[in-house]
């Protein structure tokens, strides 16, 4: 009889490669899609302890409704699996949730023209999680097609105390103000804030995964802006 062969485990880099191309990423633009990913927020902060029981079992707010808001859905085997919600700060279109408790560190930016994204609702399905360890980073590569997609000088990130070491060391993101109060959270929430510019390269060198095509981007945002009115794109994606 012969001996089985046992094959090694692959490296994080070709299995997140594999998801990539396994996963589809989807707006959510009809009712159900919607409500789908509502009810993924509200069990996955209900976990967490971030928010308290509701009888509607959903968790959703004023700038999920934005014009310039994406709702977004990574699906996997068939099954919503996370979601993460991007906003686009430009001059036209300045309000961001960030801009609510960090106004100070978030206006300045977009009044000197800057393009600011402002990824929040970083939820992920739990029984997915447990058979994808890779989910975290499959779902951040959606703040990544955002950056290249509208051309972002600056990505945030919104998060709690504990969060802050994994934007730190995957992708650089610098401190830019203590945890404060959050509307409906129980937990207060810190700024972190990437410059696109000084950290796009050293990323995708990192995670070549994070890379995208103009055709995958457009699927998931759509066409405004249209190519003609959008700055040429960088030539590196950045993920928050």
């Amino acid at each position: 009889m012969g001996v089985p062969q046992v094959r090694a485990p692959l490296p994080f880099s070709e299995r997140l490669e594999q998801l990539v191309r396994q996963g589809e990423y989807r707006r959510a633009e009809t009712d159900e899609d919607r409500e789908a990913i509502y009810r993924l927020r509200y069990e996955a902060y209900l976990r967490e302890g971030t928010i308290q029981p509701s009888f509607g079992r959903r968790y959703s707010d004023r700038y999920d409704d934005l014009d310039n808001a994406w709702l977004i859905g990574l699906h996997l085997d068939g099954r919503l699996a996370s979601s993460f919600r991007v906003h686009v700060g430009t001059r036209d279109f300045p309000d961001i949730p960030a801009m609510q408790v960090f106004r100070e560190f978030v206006e300045p930016d977009i009044a000197a023209g800057k393009i600011v994204i402002d990824p929040t609702r970083f939820v992920v399905d739990a029984r997915m999680a447990r058979l994808y360890p890779e989910l975290p980073y499959l779902t951040v590569r959606i703040a990544c097609l955002a950056t290249e997609f509208f051309n972002a000088d600056i990505v945030l990130a919104t998060v709690r105390p504990e969060h802050r070491a994994f934007y730190r060391r995957v992708f650089g993101h610098v401190e830019a103000c203590e945890p404060r109060p959050y509307p409906l959270l129980i937990k207060p929430v810190g700024l972190m804030k990437l410059d696109v510019a000084s950290t796009a390269a050293s990323i995708a060198r990192r995670y070549p995964s994070f890379t995208s095509t103009a055709e995958e981007r457009a699927k998931v945002f759509g066409q405004w802006p249209t190519p003609a009115e959008r700055a040429p794109a960088r030539s590196v994606p950045l993920a928050v």
